[in-house]
Parts: structure tokens; sequence; C-alpha cells
């Protein structure tokens, strides 16, 4: 009976795994690599590199995406608002989107953002104004300090970069783990992430309407390709630890730095993380939206595009501009559904 048993065990899992294989292709299909690969020393990174207009009136900005995104997620956001007023980089970070994973150096903070300093160079930008989108937060701030040199400033946007009361869904540390790990990307996490796609990310946006066409428009399905999740649970399970050991060099960032943030987010900890950045990166100015959740690149576009701006040395209040958009989040209020990868102890 127990041969039986795991004989059939094997050939469930070898269903799922070839189910996975044949979605996972799919997946790919619909939503093709936008950007370009880059060998930065033995891998490859891909981004979308777009030029500055002959108009251009901003320094060169690289985007960073979150934990489980790919670099459509900020293009959705920020390309046409910025096309042609600077030159534009949007990458996929090491094991997500269209890039290779690389060595377990880019399993933290640290190594992903000396990644994209290695691709900035191949790319001939010499200093930008650094974006960084909830795990993004992590590396734009590891960036700030590591390389100091090639950063005009910093805009944070709910991001994750300090350390939290409690941990991580389950699910990271499984998928992350030897063994047991590359059988559960291979069979169960595709599939159980298609059934919640939809109303994972309403969850990330909450309380914040989700627009209409954000999930075919972005592609966060990419993410649930076993390599990919794989990828991505590792970067979220050593999280916490990385910032416990990271953060107090936070200090040590000296460039104009905006840290914008709402009261609602579901997803980090705005008391923790962004008011942490302000506190510790001396001159900073923290961005305190109410009704705002984890979606300020999507939700106060306008709000993020000045205060690229301001970093860049032009004058802008952002407290003005974040009062004026209270009322509309108010307005459009949205109630919590589904859930996702949060950051906060007890989700």
């Amino acid at each position: 009976m127990l041969l039986g048993f795991l004989a059939l065990l094997a050939l469930i899992l070898v269903a799922l795994a070839i189910a996975t294989h044949l979605r996972a292709r799919a997946i790919e299909a619909r939503y093709p690599n936008t950007g370009t690969l880059t060998d930065i020393g033995g891998y490859g990174l891909n981004a979308l590199h777009l030029p500055a207009g002959e108009n251009a009136d901003l320094p060169p900005v690289v985007f960073i995406h979150g934990a489980s995104g790919n670099l459509r997620d900020q293009v959705g956001a920020f390309l046409e608002p910025l096309r042609g007023r600077a030159e534009l980089l949007f990458v996929d970070r090491p094991g997500h989107g269209y890039s290779e994973r690389g060595g377990p150096e880019n399993d933290t903070p640290d190594g992903q953002a000396n990644a994209i300093a290695r691709l900035m160079e191949k790319k001939g930008i010499k200093r930008a104004v650094i974006v960084g989108h909830s795990f993004g937060g992590a590396i734009a701030a590891s960036f700030g300090v590591l390389h100091s040199d090639k950063v005009e400033g910093l805009v944070f946007l709910a991001a994750a970069t300090h350390p939290w009361p409690g941990g991580v869904d389950w699910y990271y540390h499984v998928a992350s783990a030897p063994i047991i790990g590359p059988i559960f990307c291979n069979t169960i996490a595709l599939h159980a992430g298609m059934a919640r796609l939809e109303p994972a990310t309403h969850h990330v946006f909450a309380p914040n309407p989700l627009p209409q066409t954000y999930v075919e428009d972005t592609g966060p399905a990419l993410v649930l390709r076993p390599q990919t999740f794989r990828a991505n649970a590792t970067d979220v399970a050593g999280l916490l630890d990385y910032v416990t050991r990271f953060s107090p060099r936070y200090r040590e960032i000296t460039r104009p730095t905006v840290v914008i943030t709402g009261d609602s987010d579901e997803i980090v900890l705005e008391e923790i993380h962004s008011k942490g950045l302000a506190r510790d990166i001396a001159g900073s100015e923290l961005v305190w939206i109410e009704g705002l959740g984890h979606k300020p690149d999507y939700v106060v576009t306008e709000i993020a595009i000045a205060a690229i701006e301001k970093v860049a040395g032009n004058p802008r209040d952002l407290q003005t501009m974040a009062r004026a958009a209270e009322p509309r989040l108010a307005a459009n209020r949205v109630p919590s559904s589904g859930s996702t990868m949060s950051l906060q102890a007890g989700q």
C-alpha cells in the first residue's frame, strides 16, 4: 500500500509539473519581454531603456520594482508621464521578469543594488534619480549607501526598509527552502497563485481601487513561473534579516530624498518603514497621505513625479499636493478583499 501511495503521489507531482511548465510558457507568450537583456558580468539583467528627448528637463531616472513584480509595473505608472523628459531605465530585478538571477549575492538587496549599478555603467548612466517601490525601497536604500556617487536623488514609494515585528507568509519560506522549495515551485505554486491573482492584486491596491487594465498591462502572473517564484520567495524570506543588519547604515545617505507613504498600507507597516527612513536620512522629506494604500506609483502618480522633480532640484510643494489628493482618495475608497504578500505582523 505504501508503494502504491508513493507511486500515485509521484504521478500527481509529474502531472502538476507538466501543467506548470505549460502554463508558465503560456504566461510568457501573453506577456513577452519588452526590454533588452544586458550582460553585467556572467549573467544578464533585463531592462527597458529609453533615451531622453530633445527638451529633457530631468536627470536620468532608474525605477526598481517591488516583490512579485517586474519592470512592466513601473512602466505602466511612469513611462508616458515622463517620456522624453529624462533618460529612463526600468529594471527587471535579478531573477524577476526576464532577468537572470545570477549568483547567491543577488539573494539580498545589496547584491541587487550592485547589479543595477553595473547595468547603469553598461548603459552609460553616470548619475540618476533612484525610485524604489516596496521591496525595491530596500534596494534603493542600499544603493544610496553603496553607490552614492551614482545617485542624484532618492524617491521611496511605500518602501520596505526596516526591521518589523513578525515575519512573512509561510509559503515564502517553503518556496525558498532546499529540496522542498523547487518541488513546491514546480508543482503547486503557479496553480494556487493563478487562483488568487486577481483578489491578491485588489488587496495590494486597497483601500484604493485597482485600475481596470492593471493586471493585463503589468503581467503579475510572470512571478508565478517556477524559477521566478523561488527567486521572489528567497528575496522576501531573507528581507527581515537583511534590513536588521543593514538599516543602521541608512544614516550614511546624504543625497536629496523624498519618502512617500499612505496611512492605509496593508502590505508594509508605514509607521516603521517610511517613518524610519525619514528619521534615518538627514534632510529627507516624508509625504504622509491619508487614505493611500501600497501603490502611490499608480494612485498619486503626480506626487511621485513631483518628488522626482524635487530631488532633481526643482521647487515642489509636496505637502500641499498630498492634502489636495486626500479628498479624492476618501471619495474613492474601496473595501479590502483577498490577501497577498504582507510584511506586517499578524498578516
